[in-house]
């Protein structure tokens, strides 16, 4: 079972997210049931692998990529891993049975459980990563994905804001991170966590400790929205409330926290690391603490009180003790339980009262008695009261406070600040419980609180019970757990310490009796105030959304307008020819400082034909350049014929598949071209050629650019052609294409097989190109004189009006009438050539992207004969999903392998003996050039639609404009 359990933990949430995107729109039960039994079947699978890291084992799995760069796709649990998994599947299948009650059946559920399922499987991947590379792919994909839940409520420009900023700050400390991981790969020699986890010393020792350790603090003091970073934090509260309870909890923030504790063996223990990590988290315990008791939103107040444990977290982890380093980890599932039951807590008093505005809300035991009784116990163990859990990892929080780590004044400001972040922790928790469930109730409430559903209710109250039996008997409940996890971080380190609820008198109980005791008496003197406070003392005015916006403006806004005035213009023409000397530059550098020799090999003789082919290539691209500023149909005629030349140059240098490739994507791209310069706007005859001195050296200037940069790769092509070309693989791709391959077709066997994975990066960048041009043309707005008719359809149009016996639009449906049945004929004809070259690409000319390509001008054919209206009516193309599906066919095949213990995308093949036919071969790679063909086809046509439906719109404008001057005309009349 171990063998494909972790793929498995993993893989289960990207899969289902996926799945309920095929569910009904209206589906809102069996998405809830589909994400439910995935984070379920997760949390059985990780549980299930608890006995093999029990005694401190370790579950790999590790599925080679490049192993000569040491990238690989390589998995790793052992007991922090796993108590973290348990931590996200767990508190995952809970905040799904939440979401069931809470969201509304008005918002999209399905878009939701694909955004969170797949948050879920990124954070898995961050807890089960084994390779620091793969680490920080998905480490990225938190951000990704917790972007897309925050701005889950698109329309609310709160969300928008937030999820903007929580995506360019954590975004950023990606960056950084990645940065810094392959700092430490250079110093280890290694990503392997394995590697990296034992070599410690050599880490510490090295000159690149400290870049390498700012850039891996920089990524989890971004992601942990720790000091200065802390300001994201609440502005991503316009999330839903299950999307903040899961994102508190048990992923985003504390995948900074994690990462911290996974790398303390290899960091801690140097003065760097205490004055960074330990000033971070100390300013985050208190700043956070002090914000969060002035906040009027309730979720607020939660978002800076995470940021305050968190705090208390980070500086654990600053001391170098492994006593704190306990404390950590152990503080980490205590917060875990009690933030994600307020959070769930804070949403149903959103729910169910209708607002979660602490000065508006007051008196709600009495309404909601069960839900008061719970989030005044979860609020108590975030504030620390004894026999429950919070208390015990606080109290072993103030015991390595007060303990000497280093002689330094930060170690001596510990202890004091640990007692007054915790009393300001107790003062934000009474607030919390008093100005909403004690006192008078106000005159009415936005809606008329009650209890809500037991279902919803039911995650609250079941981590309710886990902090206070955790609190009561943690040695029976908690510790077994907590060992396995801190001796896999710790090993031979791990200290003895205690989980008893009573050690007697001793100064940490002190310290926690006197942060009771202040943070009480602090809401007893000054709770009135908060109650009235519009912004905290002292920083009412530092707002950190503020400066991050203005910083936003200043980057993206002045610094993009002082850039453009420099080097911008708003003409094609400088840009191209600043692009171009700067190519031209970077060339001749290098050239002038070694030479440019010309070889005396000459491999093939001379032809004169051919020479006259490329003749003709050259004067159709140099007259195509001409034309463009003055005919464009021109310009794309002879665009075509350099096109033409180039499929006669494969054929002529016995390249049969590429001259198929080249001539069908030339026929397909020169169709849409043609389509798309219907909209572009039309040339002024006004604007005549410029004269004068200064126009005529311009004209010299650009020819000089455009003769120096042609004769210049002219000059180092022909010094490349006349050397004897080096030893190349392509002699080991023909020996093997078939043996190791299965095919004859030596182009597509390396497509499809030995560069499969380019090809996999090729179509998914095919795939966001015609999803970025159908997203861009939906919004395009021709220019006014593009938008009337062209003036043949004007005239065949004034014809039939003319004609009494015709009706408008006759003329040009009988235009084309033969020609467009014989191309609706042509379709059932195209889709059998497309098939042909398909099933024999991997042993002749052809191939999947030929085939889609084929495929592609079939439908081009019925746009052109029918037209948009009559196509859309007749056929049901939908070619998002057949770029989607293409894509996860293509990546379903390179997973199948690894599933069989071998890299990526290896294919297989072997004969298949069929009645009447006999043996046919079958590969492997046939199924992923399925993939390519369906993603070529959807990709094209929808490029297709996206030009075809400006005429639709033109249409549909045109009428509106007639139907408001009739409307006026009965107006005027009346």
């Amino acid at each position: 079972m171990e063998l494909y359990s972790l793929p498995l933990i993993i893989a289960l949430p990207f899969v289902a997210g996926l799945a309920a995107t095929l569910l009904p729109s209206d589906s809102r039960a069996p998405a809830t049931w589909l994400a439910g039994a995935t984070t379920l079947a997760c949390l059985v699978v990780t549980l299930a692998l608890y006995p093999s890291v029990q005694g401190g084992g370790i579950v790999r799995q590790r599925f080679e990529w490049i192993p000569s760069l040491g990238l690989d796709f390589a998995l790793r649990m052992d007991g922090f891993a796993w108590i973290f998994a348990t931590l996200v599947s767990g508190i995952g299948l809970l905040v799904v049975v939440y979401t069931r009650y809470y969201i509304s059946p008005e918002d999209p559920v399905r878009r939701f459980h694909l955004f969170f399922l797949a948050f879920m499987g990124s954070m898995l991947g961050v807890v089960l990563a084994g390779n620091l590379i793969l680490l920080v792919v998905f480490w990225e994909l938190t951000s990704i994905f917790s972007f897309l839940l925050i701005g889950y409520w698109h329309h609310n420009q709160a969300a928008r804001d937030g999820a903007r900023m929580a995506l360019t700050i954590t975004a950023i400390g990606g960056l950084a991170l990645l940065a810094g991981v392959l700092v430490v790969g250079h110093i280890v020699g290694s990503y392997d966590l394995d590697i990296v986890l034992a070599s410690g010393n050599a880490i510490r020792n090295h000159d690149l400790y400290v870049p390498a350790l700012l850039l891996i603090l920089l990524g989890t003091l971004t992601k942990s929205a720790q000091f200065p970073f802390q300001f994201w934090l609440p502005n991503a509260m316009a999330a839903p409330t299950p999307v903040s309870a899961f994102l508190h909890s048990a992923t985003m923030v504390k995948a900074g926290v994690f990462l911290m504790a996974r790398l303390w063996p290899v960091l801690s223990g140097t003065p760097e690391w205490f004055l960074i990590v330990g000033l971070a988290g100390m300013i985050s315990l208190v700043l956070g603490a002090y914000l969060a008791m002035f906040q009027q939103d309730l979720k607020g107040l939660l978002a800076y009180s995470t940021i305050s444990h968190l705090g208390l977290i980070t500086l654990l982890l600053s001391l170098g003790s492994p006593l704190a380093a306990v404390a950590a980890i152990f503080h980490m599932l205590n917060h875990a339980t009690f933030k994600a039951s307020l959070f769930m807590a804070a949403g149903i008093i959103d729910h169910e009262a209708g607002t979660r505005d602490l000065r508006r809300l007051s008196g709600l035991f009495r309404y909601m008695p069960i839900t008061g009784t719970l989030a005044m116990v979860a609020s108590a163990a975030m504030a620390g009261v004894p026999l429950l859990n919070g208390f015990l990892s606080k109290e072993m929080f103030f015991a390595e406070a007060v303990e000497t780590h280093a002689d330094s004044w930060l170690d001596t400001a510990a202890p004091y600040a640990a007692v007054l972040g915790s009393a300001l922790a107790v003062t934000y928790s009474i607030r919390l419980i008093h100005s909403i469930f004690l006192g008078a109730p106000p005159e009415s409430f936005p809606r008329e609180p009650h209890e809500p559903p037991f279902w919803m209710r039911f995650p609250v109250m079941f981590l309710v019970v886990a902090c206070l039996v955790v609190g009561i008997i943690p040695g029976l409940t908690i510790g077994p757990f907590l060992q396995v996890a801190v001796s896999s971080v710790l090993g031979e380190a791990t200290p003895q310490y205690s989980l008893a609820v009573w050690h007697g008198f001793t100064l940490p109980l002190a310290m926690s009796a006197i942060a009771l005791a202040a943070g009480a008496l602090l809401y007893l003197f000054a709770g009135d105030y908060l109650e009235r406070a519009e912004s905290p003392l002292l920083f009412g005015r530092i707002q950190g959304q503020r400066i991050f916006e203005r910083i936003m403006v200043a980057i993206s806004w002045r610094g993009a307008r002082l850039v453009e005035q420099v080097f911008g213009t708003r003409r094609l023409q400088p840009q191209i020819r600043l692009l171009v000397a700067a190519a031209v530059a970077a060339a001749a550098i290098p050239l002038f400082a070694s030479g440019l020799g010309f070889g005396s090999y000459s491999g093939a003789r001379d032809d004169v034909a051919f020479a006259g082919l490329w003749t003709i290539g050259m004067v159709c691209a140099v007259a195509a350049a001409q034309r463009a500023k003055f005919h464009r149909l021109a310009a794309l005629v002879l665009l075509g014929g350099t096109g033409l030349v180039t499929c006669l140059s494969f054929v002529w240098l016995s390249a049969p598949d590429l001259a198929a490739t080249q001539l069908l994507v030339e026929i397909v791209t020169t169709v849409l071209i043609l389509l798309g310069l219907r909209w572009l706007p039309k040339r002024s005859e006004a604007l005549g050629e410029p004269s004068g001195r200064l126009a005529r050296a311009r004209h010299f200037r650009d020819l000089a650019i455009a003769v120096v940069a042609g004769a210049g790769m002219t000059a180092m092509s022909y010094a490349v052609m006349t050397r004897k070309p080096p030893d190349t693989i392509g002699h080991f791709f023909i020996e093997k294409a078939y043996s190791e391959g299965g095919g004859r077709n030596v182009v597509n066997v390396i497509l499809v097989d030995f560069r499969g994975f380019d090809t996999l990066g090729e179509i998914t960048v095919l795939g966001i190109v015609a999803l970025t041009v159908f997203a861009l043309l939906r919004r395009f707005r021709p220019a006014p004189d593009s938008i009337e008719r062209p003036e043949q359809q004007r005239v065949q149009s004034s014809y039939d009006e003319a004609e009494p016996d015709r009706v408008a639009g006759a003329t040009p449906a009988e235009y084309l009438y033969v020609p467009s049945v014989i191309m609706q004929w042509m379709f059932p004809v195209v889709i059998v050539l497309a098939a042909y070259l398909f099933l024999r690409g991997h042993d002749a000319p052809g191939g999947g992207f030929a085939a889609g390509v084929a495929m592609a001008a079939g439908f081009v054919l019925q746009y052109m004969a029918g037209g948009t209206v009559w196509v859309e009516d007749r056929l049901r193309i939908l070619p998002v999903r057949w770029i989607g599906g293409g894509l996860l066919l293509a990546a379903l095949m390179g997973a199948a392998s690894m599933l069989l213990g071998d890299a990526f995308l290896t294919s297989y093949f072997r004969y298949v003996s069929l009645p009447l036919v006999g043996k046919l071969p079958m590969a492997s790679a046939t199924m992923f050039d399925l993939g390519v063909f369906s993603l070529v086809v959807g990709a094209t046509v929808l490029m297709l639609i996206a030009i075809a439906h400006q005429s639709i719109r033109r249409l549909r404008a045109a009428r509106l404009e007639e139907e408001r001057q009739v409307a006026e005309e009965r107006l005027q009349w009346n």
